[in-house]
């Protein structure tokens, strides 16, 4: 069939058009990045504001802003509600075009928003919620968790407590995602390191009375009681088990998961002596005070940083680098995220690493010990180095892996 002299013309228009629009498409350089977490309630002080201040602070410290790119943040209170979290996600994301959420402290609320971005092939950043089931089970294309896991916290303070003699455990569990995914694990390591879980028991998230948990603590007579829960709890719970004289009774508290925000909160004299696993100390190097010291600057609260909102940062910064790799936004979250996995992790807080195939970021982890007060010297100064673990101890082996992404 012969094409007439207009037809001809349009369809070297459409061909012009298709063939201009990949380089037009690379060069978006508009990014929104919506930081999901609680900003009001028990975990405010691990994330919150802060969390926020760490992301614009990446933001400026990657030099994008500076070669033309457009990069906002938005912030949003999940009051660590799935639903509640899910549905600000949805409206960032049909609504207000938001590329990446981040942060998601709330192992429930990071879940539902994980399967949320894989149906909007938008992007999870997450670095504040623990459940290893995000690199596991429920892993996917379009999430990264860059901070820590409950794998890593067990595999921290359960085996090291264990090995020293710590053989019977008690827990007291936050009764959700990160609680539930925390005793599994730190059960597990007990167990395999001969220790023995002698039982535990559930308590609603944000508790303001532990007397009945820590009665059934105490009367296991189990020599650790794991703390399988985070932020306002954990810092409740220490408090009422010291009124209940547990710790000059024998029996250790193991803080499974412990901020220095919940030190600061504590003061020494309370915390002195608990032992727990974080991936990052304000005090570790001189690249870690240099950037903390400049993140209590512009912190709303004018603290140092969580393990958390330190981690938050170094994600920030990857992603961003990534972006920049592609030449712009494809606004396309699965091809984001496998840049990130491809070009290599460098930050001046965790240093040089990858990211796996799993989304899990490889980075040390530190076994601390609350100093007493006497040993503090500055502000801030509150841990001591006990043991470092290596990147590859610190995640799940992929050969153990039950993430669909990885292959065996």
């Amino acid at each position: 069939m012969k094409m007439t002299s207009a037809w001809r013309y349009a369809a070297l228009l459409s061909c012009a058009a298709v063939g201009f629009a990949t380089p037009a498409l690379a060069q978006d350089k508009n990014v929104k990045i919506g930081v999901l977490n609680d900003m009001s309630s028990l975990y405010a002080d691990i994330g919150g504001p802060n969390s926020v201040a760490a992301v614009k602070m990446a933001v400026e410290d990657s030099g994008l802003p500076a070669k033309g790119w457009k990069i906002e943040v938005l912030s949003g209170d999940h009051q660590n509600k799935p639903d509640v979290g899910v549905n600000i996600a949805r409206q960032w994301i049909d609504a207000d075009k938001v590329d990446a959420v981040a942060d998601t402290p709330s192992s429930g609320v990071a879940l539902a928003v994980s399967n949320l971005v894989k149906e909007k092939n938008a992007i999870l950043l997450n670095s504040g919620a623990a459940t290893a089931d995000l690199t596991g089970k429920a892993c996917n294309p379009n999430t990264v968790s860059y901070t820590y896991d409950t794998y890593m916290l067990a595999n921290g303070t359960g085996k090291a407590l264990t090995k020293v003699g710590g053989d019977t455990w008690f827990f007291l569990t936050a009764d959700y995602a990160f609680g539930h995914a925390l005793e599994r694990d730190t059960g597990a390591v007990v167990a395999a390191n001969g220790g023995k879980v002698l039982g535990g028991v559930k308590h609603p998230l944000n508790s303001s009375d532990f007397s009945s948990f820590l009665l059934q603590a105490q009367s296991s007579k189990a020599k650790i009681i794991g703390l399988a829960n985070a932020g306002g709890d954990t810092t409740n719970a220490i408090k009422q088990a010291a009124e209940f004289g547990i710790v000059s009774g024998g029996q250790k508290l193991a803080a499974l998961l412990l901020f220095i925000n919940d030190v600061h909160a504590l003061g020494l004299k309370t915390a002195q002596g608990l032992t727990f696993t974080e991936s990052f100390y304000w005090d570790l190097n001189d690249k870690t005070r240099e950037w903390s010291k400049r993140f209590q600057k512009v912190s709303p609260k004018g603290s140092m940083p969580s393990m958390t909102v330190a981690g938050l940062y170094a994600e920030i910064l990857h992603y961003l680098k990534a972006l920049e790799a592609l030449g712009g936004n494809p606004h396309d979250g699965a091809k984001v995220v496998a840049k990130m996995k491809e070009i290599p992790t460098d930050d001046p807080l965790f240093g040089k690493g990858t990211l796996r195939a799993d989304g899990r970021r490889l980075i040390p982890a530190y076994l601390f010990e609350v100093k007493k007060p006497e040993e503090s010297k500055y502000p801030w100064d509150y841990y001591k180095l006990v043991a470092t673990i290596a990147p590859e101890d610190a995640a799940k082996p992929l050969s153990q892996s039950e993430c669909p992404l990885v292959k065996k």
